[in-house]
């Protein structure tokens, strides 16, 4: 994978992780907004733009571990920051979701 091609792939990981970041953070809206069912499908789409990430993060892995390192930059450390706190946000949003369906109940 040549320096083209890796910015290429961490660019994608950036704007996953962003889209999912975005979509959990709209699926608590919905949730607040006592749109429940609305908030759980719109967080299945953040799932989808996560398990997008993630394969491609596997990729990664693997060129790594067969040798054909991937260079460690500032933009590759943003892209994995970015996709960590995406994640944790959507789990945040999974909570989120149950405690206000729970309210109103």
């Amino acid at each position: 994978m040549d320096n083209v091609d890796n910015q290429e792939v961490i660019m994608q990981l950036i704007v996953l992780g962003g889209n999912a970041r975005s979509i959990s953070m709209q699926a608590i809206v919905e949730a607040k907004n006592g749109n429940i069912l609305k908030a759980k499908e719109t967080l299945k789409e953040a799932s989808v733009e996560l398990n997008n990430a993630h394969k491609i993060q596997t990729q990664l892995i693997q060129k790594e571990i067969s040798g054909q390192g991937v260079e460690i930059s500032l933009l590759m450390i943003h892209a994995q920051d970015h996709l960590m706190n995406a994640i944790t946000v959507k789990d945040l949003a999974t909570e989120f979701i149950a405690l206000y369906e729970k309210i109103a109940d």
